[in-house]
């Protein structure tokens, strides 16, 4: 159980919240403290859904427990259905409809409860009655409890509406101002996001009759809007103060809201340049003028300038959950995308390879397959989408899923390429397009390849030799008209075939120099007698130690193919 330090339990509490938005909160003192719609209750819900006794809770040697007590619709704790559940501080408790009572368990602390209590006259809030107001400027005590229920709502971790809610009933009690409302800046207008009475009760959007424009305005022009105070008999003339005179406001307190900057110096001003005002906190009385001297002003201030924080750490906290959410779905592409490419690829027989794609992103615009077209004949394909992110990536799955059904050969090839390139060409408008290698390789050693603008592919000889082969057309995507050339050579047994993305080449090492075409040569060279395994496999730790775990700018890919008779 809770203990203060001097070894006496810590009192707890229930902040309760109606459907209608009051809160209050209510001491535990006397246990099993029952909660339902019968009157003998230590708490009533005034909703017919709830069950007489709904639930109960006890205190134990652990600490304090809810016990659903076979209410009819269940007890939620933090969302989720339970019968027994050990509380903590913060636990929020439900009674099985979103529109009814909530509660928030609290722990408060000692000193907080000993300050109220040397204050006479503390209203007894555990029936939750509400909080009795009298018009006029709030006394000490008022004030007091006013600030200390938007500590309260902050401590509790409550859902930002909440807390801005309290922040408006704390300004309501301290300037005796009759309505109260919260709106936000939302480009060119203001949004109500709060609208209480100093009851506490919830007023409708067209309560507000002030034409928003009025504040909008004053806002724009930065004339001073904490205070305005007219006399309905004296305002004669047109504008601003002939609306407000209409609407017999004595009084009228407007405090703009204004960006705070993580990471910088807080604006202690209360106003600001008009980009950077978030909204207002809009007070007024028909009856009399409000309490605005020197305390007082200060205090609505800092209260402003409290839900000014609240509103930024709420837009922190959404940025924050949707990159989350973004990194977790990358995630997930990233894990599709891999899966796609093959898992495994031939080590033995008369056509045999090794590959790899590495995106320097979550996803890549790069991908390659291997796959048999029948007994005799195997195709390799590796494309290089322009960009990156996740359109390449789309585009590159696209792309792969449209040679994965290919089994030509020969002419057919290209007629496919031209195809290909038309449907891509109409959709992305050539603002996307791709460099491809396809090759498809016969077990005689006829080569039958079109290259369209990627890397030229390199030929590694039995004897060792290397030869660059050429490029057949242009990238595909970009010109609807475009052609390709099939180019076709006999292979001699023990050939091999490096077939790479640019991402190898133009790798940079940490001081911003590339890898470059002649150590890709040179190590080609030296691994050219092994397999394709141990080439493929070398390249890359070559590739690896000369960029030094530098970041590197685009997607790497190789497939090293090698040809037996």
């Amino acid at each position: 159980m809770a203990t203060a330090i001097s070894g006496e339990p810590v009192p707890v509490s229930l902040i309760v919240i109606d459907p209608n938005g009051h809160r209050a909160r209510v001491a535990l003192t006397d246990f099993p403290f029952k909660i339902g719609r019968q009157a003998d209750n230590q708490l009533v819900l005034r909703d017919s859904r709830s069950s007489r006794t709904h639930a109960q809770i006890v205190r134990e040697d652990h600490g304090y427990v809810v016990e659903d007590t076979n209410s009819r619709h269940g007890v939620y704790v933090n969302g989720a259905k339970v019968a027994r559940h050990t509380l903590k501080n913060h636990d929020r408790i439900e009674f099985g409809f979103s529109d009814s009572y909530q509660l928030h368990f609290s722990t408060e602390s000692p000193e907080a409860v000993r300050m109220l209590e040397q204050f006479p006259g503390a209203e007894q809030m555990a029936k939750f009655e509400g909080i009795a107001g009298t018009p006029g400027p709030a006394s000490s005590l008022a004030k007091l409890r006013a600030v200390l229920e938007v500590a309260r709502a902050l401590e509790a971790s409550l859902s930002s509406n909440e807390v801005l809610t309290s922040v408006v009933g704390a300004a309501l009690s301290i300037t005796g101002a009759e309505r109260g409302f919260l709106l936000l800046r939302k480009g060119d207008r203001l949004d109500m996001v709060v609208a209480r009475d100093r009851h506490g009760s919830v007023l409708a959007e067209n309560d507000l009759r002030v034409p928003r424009r009025l504040i909008h305005r004053a806002l724009r022009q930065r004339r001073e809007l904490l205070s305005m105070n007219f006399d309905p008999l004296e305002s004669q003339g047109e504008g601003p103060e002939r609306s407000i005179a209409d609407l017999e406001l004595r009084s009228v307190v407007c405090v703009p809201l204004v960006k705070i900057r993580t990471g910088e110096e807080r604006e202690t001003t209360i106003m600001s340049s008009e980009n950077d005002t978030l909204g207002v906190l809009y007070l007024d009385s028909r009856a009399g003028s409000q309490d605005l001297s020197s305390g007082n002003r200060e205090l609505i201030q800092t209260l402003a300038l409290e839900a000014s924080t609240i509103l930024e750490n709420a837009r922190l906290l959404e940025e924050q959950r949707a990159s989350v959410k973004l990194e977790e779905e990358l995630t997930i592409a990233r894990q599709i995308q891999q899966g796609l490419l093959p898992r495994e690829l031939p080590s033995s027989g008369w056509f045999r390879a090794s590959g790899s794609s590495l995106p320097t992103h979550q996803v890549g615009g790069d991908y390659f397959d291997v796959a048999p077209i029948d007994s005799d004949n195997w195709a390799v394909v590796v494309a290089d989408v322009s960009g990156k992110g996740v359109s390449s990536a789309l585009l590159a799955s696209l792309l792969q899923g449209a040679f994965l059904i290919v089994s030509d050969s020969g002419a057919a090839i290209g007629r496919r390429f031209e195809r290909l390139n038309h449907f891509l060409a109409g959709r992305t408008q050539g603002e996307k397009y791709a460099t491809v290698l396809y090759a498809t390789l016969s077990r005689g050693g006829t080569l039958s390849y079109v290259n369209a603008a990627h890397c030229s592919p390199v030929l590694v000889y039995p004897d060792g030799r290397l030869e660059e082969m050429e490029t057949t057309g242009m990238p595909v995507g970009l010109i609807p008209e475009a052609t390709w050339d099939v180019a076709e050579r006999t292979l001699p047994p023990g050939s091999k075939l490096v077939i790479y993305s640019d991402g190898v080449t133009e790798a940079q090492d940490r001081e911003g120099q590339f890898f470059g075409m002649s150590r890709l040569f040179e190590a080609i060279s030296a691994y050219a007698g092994q397999s394709c395994q141990v080439m493929h496999g070398k390249i890359l730790e070559q590739l690896n130690s000369f960029t030094g775990g530098a970041e590197q700018a685009d997607d790497i890919t190789l497939v090293v193919v090698e040809f037996h008779a």
